[in-house]
């Protein structure tokens, strides 16, 4: 199991209902060395319980969405947290992702994001830009929309954080289609590596 799976902890998660069944499912995740990315109860085709994963490089496949649902819905059978039927819809964070780790700031630095905070950072609970540098307390967002009187730059503390999310631009396309197959790349050469093993062992 690779550590940051274990070590990197989300720093924006559910509440209520949402935070119940995150309890349940993230240590399936973890145990398949996948990480969660959120949890979210929604009233769509009745009730739809809607999970966003990734593996620990950032890919997630078709493939990959198939095996967390099928791990994941024995354990909600048992546990049964839920008094009605529900759909469950597992899919990845989309390229357009939530930003839940300290992890995704530093990996999207440069990349426009829009953020909501849960309490005032210089006189706003909502921004929008692009991050230039990231620290483990935060980071600095250089504004591409700038009211009268307010600084181009700002600094947002991680823990002020409710919701943080990319802004779809060509940029972040290819970025996330180049970080994507640099990573299935790496994949197949660790696969390789290890059939190479398994023959040396026979």
């Amino acid at each position: 199991m690779s550590e940051q799976t274990v070590q990197e902890p989300r720093l924006i998660t559910e509440t209520g209902i949402d935070q119940r069944l995150a309890e349940i499912i993230e240590p399936v995740l973890v145990g398949m060395d996948y990480q969660l990315v959120r949890v979210r109860l929604l009233n769509q085709n009745g009730l739809t319980l809607q999970i966003m994963c990734e593996r620990t490089d950032g890919t997630m496949t078709v493939e990959d969405c198939e095996k967390v649902s099928m791990a994941i819905s024995p354990v909600l059978d048992v546990e049964d947290p839920l008094d009605k039927a529900y759909h469950l819809e597992v899919s990845s964070p989309g390229i357009d992702r939530p930003m839940v780790r300290v992890s995704d700031f530093r990996r999207w630095t440069g990349h426009l994001v829009k953020i909501e905070t849960s309490i005032l950072v210089e006189n706003r609970k909502r921004f929008r830009g692009k991050i230039t540098e990231v620290t483990d307390e935060g980071f600095r967002l250089e504004r591409d929309q700038i009211a009268y009187g307010e600084e181009p730059v700002v600094a947002i503390p991680f823990s002020t954080l409710a919701d943080a999310k990319l802004i779809l631009t060509d940029d972040l396309i290819r970025d996330a289609l180049k970080a994507d197959k640099a990573a299935r790349a790496a994949a197949a050469n660790q696969n390789e590596a290890e059939d190479e093993d398994d023959i040396q062992e026979d």
